[in-house]
């Protein structure tokens, strides 16, 4: 798998994709990091980026330009874009979830775009990216904070990514539920104890407690989850 990252920070993914899972998931050979730098397809002298916005307003607006220049230059030859998805990091797009993680990690190739400053002209929204995604009803400094995110949670679910499967499968939304409270040694810290069937040796009890546990915490906190209104769903 190869991963581009277009923006105008390369220096803000070199470190955590350095570290852990994403680290161990390059160094096997299982996924490739490209940081693109945004700038160096700016436009005059300055190389510049941004512009006032049409019709006024505050803040600064990222241009098209750029954005299709470095897009270009990573795509395939004969085409002026990238294979594969091209993702605009943006407050206005759907909320991404496990699902759209699983989908990405089965792609070859994946293009991130990183937005800054006030917004990104609407024609790379509509020309270039093939999805518009956010993690939340709120706003970030920059793309880069959402792509990181994104990676992180697509890269970990690649083949060998991870020790096992099961640590994986035992995650919050792999089965569209929350996961169930997880315990470790000592079994009693400061008067607190374990839940006693997690020491029973009991597999069959043990399994049913944590799905019971999966489904109460769920319908507490996350009842949309039960109806299939989860985050990749919206």
């Amino acid at each position: 798998m190869k991963i581009h990252v277009v923006t105008l920070f390369p220096e803000f993914f070199r470190g955590p994709l350095s570290l852990s899972i994403p680290a161990r998931a390059a160094a096997a050979g299982l996924v490739e990091y490209d940081l693109v730098q945004l700038r160096d397809f700016g436009e005059g002298r300055h190389q510049t980026v941004d512009d006032y916005p049409f019709g006024g307003g505050a803040g600064m607006v990222m241009k098209p330009g750029p954005f299709f220049g470095a897009a270009a230059s990573i795509a395939p030859e004969g085409k002026d874009r990238p294979d594969g998805p091209i993702l605009l990091m943006s407050a206005r797009g759907r909320r991404f979830g496990h699902e759209d993680a699983v989908r990405l990690s089965l792609e070859p190739r994946v293009t991130f775009l990183c937005g800054h400053y006030k917004d990104v002209d609407q024609r790379v929204a509509e020309h270039l990216a093939t999805d518009e995604v956010s993690l939340g009803d709120f706003v970030l400094s920059g793309g880069e904070f959402a792509a990181l995110a994104m990676i992180d949670a697509t890269v970990r679910l690649l083949p060998g990514a991870m020790s096992d499967h099961e640590s994986a499968s035992g995650d919050s939304h792999y089965d569209g539920m929350l996961s169930p409270p997880s315990y470790t040694r000592p079994a009693e810290y400061r008067g607190l104890p374990v839940p006693e069937v997690l020491l029973s040796g009991d597999h069959k009890k043990i399994a049913a407690w944590r799905r019971e546990r999966a489904l109460a915490l769920t319908r507490e906190r996350r009842p949309d989850l039960l109806h299939g209104e989860g985050a990749g769903d919206s």
